[in-house]
């Protein structure tokens, strides 16, 4: 345990900001999954308007430094990718 005043506080700060950046982790993690989930029932348009809220999300926590925009910008390249081929498919069947 720290001894030294500045060394508690820096440990208060990252209790907090760990915590709230777990949250923001967990709110992408599930907009993504709900996505994924009504692709799956074949809900194509409701995906797509959760899918916006999704990227929202993302980008959000990309711009706060929680994700790296990289990261963020895969994971949103992944969930058009799959939105799309769910798209086509959706089209032709």
């Amino acid at each position: 345990m720290a001894n030294i005043q500045s060394a508690k506080k820096r440990i208060r700060q990252t209790v907090r900001r760990t915590e709230r950046n777990r949250n923001y982790k967990a709110a992408a993690r599930t907009h993504i999954k709900n996505v994924r989930k009504l692709i799956a029932e074949g809900k194509i348009d409701e995906a797509e308007a959760a899918a916006n809220q999704a990227y929202k999300t993302l980008d959000k926590a990309a711009r706060k430094q929680i994700l790296h925009p990289r990261n963020a910008a895969r994971r949103k390249g992944r969930l058009m990718a799959t939105l799309a081929a769910a798209r086509a498919q959706a089209d032709a069947g």
